[in-house]
């Protein structure tokens, strides 16, 4: 493989540069809007091809909003968006189009996101057929062979959804969106409504599929162990926004932000003779619509400080692109 192939395979696939996406707060005799809830509030990040970003935090932290937003579900608020080198911020609705077999997602719950009035072989081929992907006579075939992929079988394919396990569902949808052949997924909590033992099965399938087509994820997940297992670089949200990033393995044995020390002292042990310090945040997550000033964080860290309650932190990069927002780090 020469030079420029390596360099072409470990570019940045995706480049989101200060994205917000505000929803509107509608109230008062009029009807007028009073206010904003800052569903996410100033993220950016870079996401090389063929690797797998985690993205963690709280529920309602604002992750699925981010993933939603960059795949044009949403529409932003601010922010730029960089797909292959092109900014697809501002498409039309033609141009999105044809972005659309290039992006995916694999949403939570298998059972809601699949039709319970077509047989999953209709499920898995409609949009190829919509995207005229592949010619009449190659469709059965490909529809079976990505079915196989997945660990589905072709008979599966006159069947309907509520005939399947949670886990086979979910495999349905792996299909779905691999049919159209993407370069990127958006995995939004694919395995959280799974059992344990499934959940594994399906995070080696995505694991072997990415390895084999050379895909991108955005993995989105509460589950800081099926993160780690499968990621390459983490992201931590906390109120909106990024509060600390970098490669896995820098993040999780040397976690630097007091809310991501705070996620990972939650994690379950296996031995019960590993005693770990807890850290209980006080308080609950203050509103998105309100957000405090300076450190969103601020209102629960056991280590705030004066000027965390009045400045914002900036991003400080520690080495080797493990970047946190902390004025412990100043």
């Amino acid at each position: 493989m020469s030079n420029v192939e390596k360099i072409n395979e470990q570019d940045n696939i995706l480049e989101v540069s200060h994205l917000k996406k505000y929803f509107s707060i509608k109230g008062g005799f009029f009807g007028g809007e009073t206010g904003s809830v800052k569903a996410v509030d100033d993220v950016s990040f870079t996401l090389k091809r063929g690797t797998t970003m985690g993205l963690v935090g709280e529920s309602g932290c604002g992750k699925s909003t981010t993933g939603r937003t960059i795949l044009g579900l949403i529409p932003k608020t601010e922010g730029k968006i960089i797909f292959d080198g092109e900014d697809i911020s501002n498409l039309t609705r033609k141009q999105s189009r044809a972005l659309r077999t290039k992006m995916q997602i694999i949403f939570q719950d298998p059972y809601s996101s699949l039709s319970p009035r077509l047989p999953i072989g209709e499920i898995i081929g409609e949009a190829v057929k919509e995207h005229k992907l592949v010619s009449k006579e190659e469709y059965d075939d490909y529809i079976t062979k990505i079915m196989l992929d997945c660990g589905l079988q072709e008979y599966h394919k006159d069947r309907y959804p509520h005939e399947f396990s949670g886990g086979q569902r979910q495999r349905i949808c792996i299909a779905r969106a691999l049919a159209l052949n993407p370069d990127f997924i958006v995995c939004d909590e694919p395995v959280s409504a799974l059992d344990v033992s499934i959940q594994a099965q399906i995070i080696n399938l995505l694991k072997d599929l990415q390895e084999k087509r050379n895909l991108t994820y955005l993995f989105i997940s509460h589950d800081l162990s099926v993160v780690e297992h499968i990621s390459d670089t983490v992201g931590v949200m906390y109120l909106g926004g990024l509060v600390e990033t970098g490669e896995t393995k820098d993040i999780f044995e040397n976690p630097l932000h007091p809310y991501t020390k705070a996620l990972f002292s939650a994690i379950p042990m296996p031995d019960p003779d590993i005693k770990i310090n807890r850290t209980i945040l006080q308080g609950d997550i203050p509103s998105p619509a309100n957000p405090p000033k300076g450190c969103k964080f601020h209102t629960r860290c056991k280590e705030c400080m004066g000027i965390c309650k009045e400045v914002a932190p900036e991003a400080k990069d520690m080495g080797n692109g493990h970047i946190v927002k902390c004025h412990l780090y100043d």
